[in-house]
């Protein structure tokens, strides 16, 4: 459906998962899984940090604050698809798909500027554990965090206000199954490229952040004499590092793959595994490497 500007776009048309009705109803089912398993993850997570004590720490408070950031993302994009999937429709309104473009950015940033928060603790606590208590007080963790979600709110705002300021003259049909930069970018009329090269530009510091980060934690554990030193803090950091190598590397290919590579099937799959496989991982990730962690939530479902 072909459209002269974006002013005359009152709706716009989602990518379809599947196209006959079987392949829908399997699609919902797998959809409702996967939300479920986040929900609940997530939920054990925030309430055992919660109602923990022994948890008020710097890295179970940043996890907490990850775990909301996963359930927003997913509870933003999810519902929406299964809603498509089980009554067959594609349709989403022009302030549905704003709105859902804006939380998607807010949830996705903000957990990417928790993981780098993450990696400084992990950084703190083995590059200088002198200083852990100083620079990773109460004050200081609240700061981070909050620092970490209004950064993330006027990220998304800036990007969701350039987006749709943009003329759209190429249709309204999007070639996803939620509301996203580049899909969008793609029915514009004009030279958009540099505004998705601002997207990775902002988020490529805290790229190089983490990096130098667990560079210096290597060669700080590799320098500890005892193994058991050694196995101890590789494994507080290898639950951070598989999050952050899942998030990082599909959502890299998915921003920054070649045209050529592009098509409808290869998009989806790398969303589905930026987007929402993530939220539902993380829970499991980090609880089964924690004893701590898992101990609170056990505590928590047997009461």
């Amino acid at each position: 459906q072909q459209m002269s500007n974006s002013s005359s776009i009152r709706h716009f048309l989602l990518l379809a998962l599947a196209d006959t009705r079987q392949l829908q109803l399997l699609h919902f089912c797998l959809l409702l899984g996967i939300s479920l398993a986040a929900l609940l993850g997530n939920g054990l997570i925030i309430s055992a940090v919660a109602c923990g004590h022994h948890l008020h720490t710097p890295m179970f408070f940043f996890l907490l604050n990850l775990a909301l950031s996963d359930l927003g993302s997913i509870c933003t994009t999810v519902p929406k698809a299964m809603h498509n999937s089980l009554w067959d429709t594609r349709d989403i309104s022009y302030t549905g798909c704003a709105a859902q473009l804006f939380f998607f950015l807010f949830f996705i940033v903000a957990d990417y500027f928790l993981l780098t928060i993450m990696c400084y603790d992990r950084y703190v606590s083995i590059c200088k554990p002198l200083h852990y208590g100083t620079l990773l007080g109460s004050r200081a963790c609240a700061h981070m965090a909050a620092a970490a979600w209004a950064s993330a709110f006027l990220y998304s705002l800036l990007h969701t206000a350039n987006t749709f300021f943009l003329p759209l003259c190429h249709g309204n049909a999007l070639g996803q199954f939620f509301c996203e930069i580049p899909q969008i970018l793609k029915l514009s009329c004009s030279k958009s490229y540099l505004r998705e090269l601002r997207l990775i530009a902002v988020t490529f510091g805290c790229f190089v952040f983490i990096v130098f980060s667990y560079m210096q934690i290597f060669r700080a554990v590799l320098r500890i004499p005892s193994e058991q030193g050694r196995h101890k803090a590789f494994s507080t950091c290898l639950p951070h590092l598989a999050v952050v190598s899942l998030f990082l590397s599909t959502a890299a290919f998915a921003y920054l793959k070649p045209p050529s590579m592009s098509s409808p099937s290869l998009d989806l799959a790398l969303s589905v595994l930026y987007s929402v496989v993530p939220p539902a991982l993380n829970p499991l990730i980090y609880s089964l490497r924690n004893q701590e962690l898992k101990a609170a939530v056990w505590r928590l479902m047997t009461g």
